[in-house]
């Protein structure tokens, strides 16, 4: 008969070393489907299609990857997204506003209220300070904290003699903490008159000099993209912004059927495309592509780094767990049931 304290002796024993070794296991686990997300695979392409949510670094990595390897035409996708509903000031500058003429009623000089649609990307420390300025005479300032909320100044004279509305953000900050990011919205006046920043802005990044100017003349992440790689220096005419519906569940799949619907009305040659995309998403991105646009057409995936940030050490279990789980959704049941409806 076996002794039962060297019987839980061993049982115990058998547990804790489980428990010990689960770590390991879960660390390699993760090593290797994070290898397998986020591996680069290319084709011989004639298009190079970039992910229109991509971060800056992304994008010139993108023209290079354009320049240097012989491709017919870049697209961007996306989505109308309400990631877009502000403007993201990133950086020191200023956000100039042009009221349209149309919208101006000429009147009596009095008092009007002008109000700035904003927030701040984090609160405490890290919101943001803008200054306010009407022309090209300073009216106020204002700290923004992450709530998004109407700073109001009140302004005598016509408003036939306002040409531009200017906010100057000026203490952008990044620590390991956070980053201080401004978004803008609107200006309206009145309560009546509203003056939305696309259409109607342009972002000039540090010094107010002109030599460094974003064109606010898009509503999707596809738009914003291309804007992005013609101010460093793409040829326009080779690239072509794509929407995908507004929406804000399986915006890979929206953006993947709106290429498809842009590819039948191309008449350039088509053997490959190139996707750039991001980390982990990548392989979602490939697969989403080679199921709407089939066998035919070749596919090949640039997976860049998840984050281009110093001092980065890898993602958390969650989101790798998170993102193999989207994988299987979309593979099992999303594309099968957009394919065969």
């Amino acid at each position: 008969m076996k002794n039962p304290t060297i019987y839980k002796a061993i049982i115990y024993f058998s547990i804790a070393i489980i428990i010990l070794s689960l770590p390991a296991i879960t660390m390699i686990f993760q090593e290797r489907i994070t290898g397998y997300l986020e591996k680069t695979e290319t084709t011989n392409a004639d298009i190079l299609i970039v992910e229109g949510w991509l971060s800056d670094f992304a994008i010139e990595r993108a023209m290079n990857e354009f320049n240097d390897n012989g491709y017919s035409i870049i697209v961007t996708t996306g989505i109308e997204s309400d990631d877009l509903d502000f403007c993201m000031i990133p950086m020191n500058g200023y956000l100039i506003f042009y009221p349209d003429s149309n919208q101006i009623i000429p009147g009596n000089e009095k008092q009007h209220l002008i109000e700035i649609l904003a927030h701040s990307k984090m609160g405490g420390k890290y919101s943001s300070h803008f200054n306010f300025y009407i022309n090209d005479s300073l009216t106020a300032e204002f700290i923004a904290d992450e709530k998004a909320r109407r700073y109001g100044v009140t302004w005598s004279g016509s408003l036939k003699d306002i040409d531009s509305l200017m906010v100057h953000f000026d203490d952008d900050y990044l620590d390991e903490g956070g980053d201080k990011n401004l978004y803008v919205k609107e200006i309206t006046i009145d309560h009546e008159i509203t003056i939305p920043y696309q259409y109607q802005s342009i972002y000039d990044i540090g010094r107010l000099d002109g030599k460094n100017i974003i064109v606010n003349d898009y509503d999707s992440q596809s738009g914003f993209a291309r804007n992005k790689l013609i101010r460093i220096g793409i040829d326009p005419a080779k690239v072509v912004a794509v929407n995908g519906e507004r929406t804000k569940v399986n915006r890979t799949l929206s953006s993947a059927l709106a290429f498809r619907r842009w590819l039948k009305s191309y008449n350039g040659n088509v053997d490959g495309i190139n996707i750039i995309s991001k980390g982990i998403h990548s392989r979602r991105t490939m697969m989403t592509y080679k199921s709407i646009l089939g066998k035919k057409i070749k596919i090949g995936i640039i997976a860049l780094p998840e984050s281009e940030k110093p001092g980065f050490h890898g993602l958390k279990y969650r989101d790798v767990l998170s993102e193999v789980l989207n994988l299987v959704y979309y593979r099992i049941i999303l594309i099968p049931c957009i394919i065969f409806r």
